[in-house]
């Protein structure tokens, strides 16, 4: 299957944010913190985590729609972060996003035919006739044969999200970052969407799925990455094993226990004030320093100081 299509090494990304009053010192605000990630061809990556957390900020940089701060990343074998934007252009068409709100992505004035073809015709180079062809042809196999000449505001939520879906499906891109695209709709029309995105992947593309929804995640992606305060604490093959970090269990099992009401820690484990583990000794380890993301086995790492044994997830 060849080489990774992304592969992020040590990134980290530090916002700077203005102070208070015009005379005030920015601050530093560290969104994330020295993360790895690979996606294989073919694979679907989950990113998940409370808001905050940095999924969507490492998302947007595995596209260079952030510039990391330290670290970096590769697609497909070659250096994309720290590229100038001018000699990654032509290569963007194989990377495509997939955004959180349909609506600023639509042209108000666009049907959908008129949209894909526009895609087709700017972005994958055909000629009308050819584009206007190929966004029929992506737009019918989503179901939307009968909205093909309807304005956005005349589509309802899911049909907008299949739109966007189709601009991207049609390009046939390498790799696919889908940020939140269920969100607002119904849980029905959720896994429409989902169908319609994951069933139609381009052989040996790979996507990247930024969720709250972990039943999606379950249902789709292969590895999950769950993110706190910045940093990966959880890397788990989600066909094989369970979470064992207490943050990804409450994040993965909403009703084993009250959600976390506290501050996060500003000082080691950042779970510390709500983590049902930590108690004596165990507590004063996890506020002394962050624990390592270490490896349980080749498929699964967990940063947490009192994490258990793997659980093997029932087949």
């Amino acid at each position: 299957m060849g080489g990774p299509l992304v592969t992020v090494r040590g990134v980290e990304k530090t916002f700077q944010l203005p102070g208070a009053w015009p005379w005030s010192p920015s601050r530093a605000v560290p969104a994330v913190l020295g993360v790895n990630l690979e996606v294989a061809p073919g694979e679907i990556v989950a990113l998940v985590g409370q808001s905050g957390s940095g999924k969507t900020t490492l998302a947007r940089m595995v596209l260079g729609l952030e510039e990391p701060t330290a670290g970096s990343i590769a697609l497909e074998g070659q250096a994309w972060s720290g590229v100038p934007e001018k000699d990654r252009q032509a290569r963007r068409v194989k990377y495509q996003y997939v955004p959180q709100d349909p609506m600023s992505a639509l042209n108000p004035q666009q049907t959908p035919l008129e949209a894909v073809s526009e895609t087709l015709r700017a972005l994958g180079g055909l000629p009308a006739a050819e584009a206007r062809a190929g966004a029929r042809e992506v737009l019918v196999k989503l179901g939307l044969e009968a909205r093909l000449n309807a304005l956005p505001r005349d589509l309802s939520g899911g049909e907008q999200r299949r739109v966007t879906l189709a601009r991207v499906l049609a390009l046939e891109p390498r790799l696919i970052v889908a940020d939140e695209p269920t969100s607002g709709l119904e849980p029905d029309r959720r896994q429409a969407v989902l169908r319609d995105l994951f069933g139609n992947l381009p052989e040996a593309s790979g996507c990247i799925l930024v969720t709250h929804d972990m039943s999606a995640a379950r249902a789709w992606a292969h590895r999950a990455l769950v993110m706190l305060a910045g940093r990966v604490i959880e890397e788990i093959d989600l066909r094989a094993y369970e979470p064992v970090h207490p943050y990804a269990r409450l994040l993965f099992d909403p009703w084993s226990r009250p959600a976390p009401g506290g501050e996060l820690a500003e000082t080691g484990c950042p779970f510390l004030p709500d983590c049902p583990l930590a108690d004596g000794p165990l507590a004063e380890r996890c506020a002394a320093a962050v624990p390592p993301l270490s490896r349980l086995n080749d498929r699964h790492a967990v940063a947490c100081y009192g994490a258990e044994a793997p659980t093997v997830r029932d087949a």
